[in-house]
């Protein structure tokens, strides 16, 4: 298991909505969360075979930007 972390520009929890369903279609999470406290907005993503682009492009298809940490 391997821990992602990525810097996003997710503000709030309407926001957060947006994105749950993209992340929740990729099989291969184990769990994410995005810290909305973090001025960071971080993304912590468990994967065993995933990789940073492959977190970034389903970030991407709801409208927003994830960049590794």
């Amino acid at each position: 298991m391997k821990t992602l972390k990525f810097k996003t520009n997710i503000q709030c929890s309407n926001c957060l909505s947006k994105v749950t369903p993209k992340l929740n279609e990729q099989n291969d999470i184990s769990s994410w969360n995005v810290d909305l406290a973090d001025p960071d907005r971080t993304l912590t993503v468990e994967t065993e075979n995933l990789e940073p682009e492959d977190i970034k492009k389903a970030v991407l298809k709801a409208g927003f930007i994830a960049n590794p940490k």
